[in-house]
């Protein structure tokens, strides 16, 4: 029985988790969205916007992981 998804993204002799490029592409798409809510001056209506940066990469990871990593 084997599965045909990978357990690990092997690189040379290196294995790395496939959870390590979903958080790549998760802190990209939260960068792209904070640059977007600057240059809209959108940010300047949240309390914290360092909360809110680290709310969205949760949110882009965890979409990432349901839609793209499957087990």
């Amino acid at each position: 029985m084997s599965n045909s998804f990978p357990h690990e993204l092997s690189v040379g002799d290196v294995y790395f988790s496939p959870f390590l490029p979903a958080i790549f592409i998760a802190f990209i798409a939260t960068l792209v969205t904070t640059v977007i809510l600057n240059k809209l001056k959108l940010s300047r209506f949240f309390f914290a916007p360092e909360y809110v940066f680290v709310s969205l990469m949760v949110l882009y990871l965890v979409l990432i992981d349901t839609y793209w990593i499957t087990f």
